[in-house]
């Protein structure tokens, strides 16, 4: 048996060293929250933390990672979904179809702790996941109020109030 830290536990599990750590969690250890998007770290979907940094875990295998390295999933982020950007999303409706959120999130908050007043191109340069439903506003709109910075989305040409009542 091999063990990683997931959300602050140390879990066990049963895979292929060459297993991406996508499956490990989804099959092995039931986090379902990270998705399966593209399979060649393109979209953003099964975007986690390791050690604070984001990755895409379609292409990380788990022999990568070392027992000691934190591993962070969208169930980790909150447990009560109190994390400002979950709140700023809830706020501002920004998921469609939600299937590409969970990496989206991920992204954001690794966004925010390195940069907590990110600016837009901070946010495009961040924020590179893929959403077929095109959310990228709300997605803008919802960093920037979870940064305390509705000013600044404002000033960059965001209608908070509109994106929220326009969903």
């Amino acid at each position: 048996m091999a063990r990683l830290n997931v959300n602050g536990s140390e879990r066990e599990f049963d895979a292929e060293p060459d297993t991406p750590l996508l499956w490990v969690l989804r099959e092995q250890l039931g986090l379902t929250g990270t998705k399966y998007g593209c399979g060649i770290a393109q979209c953003g979907a099964c975007t986690v933390h390791v050690d604070g940094a984001p990755v895409r875990s379609c292409v990380l295998p788990v022999s990568a990672l070392q027992p000691t390295q934190k591993i962070t999933t969208i169930e980790g982020l909150s447990p009560d979904t109190s994390h400002p950007l979950q709140k700023a999303w809830v706020q501002l409706d920004v998921p469609q179809c939600g299937y590409c959120q969970s990496g989206m999130l991920m992204a954001a908050a690794a966004l925010l702790k390195d940069k907590p007043r990110p600016t837009d191109t901070d946010i495009d340069a961040a924020i590179t996941n893929i959403c077929r439903c095109g959310t990228y506003n709300r997605v803008r709109a919802a960093i920037k109020v979870a940064a305390g910075e509705t000013r600044a989305a404002a000033d960059a040409g965001i209608d908070v109030v509109h994106v929220v009542r326009s969903a």
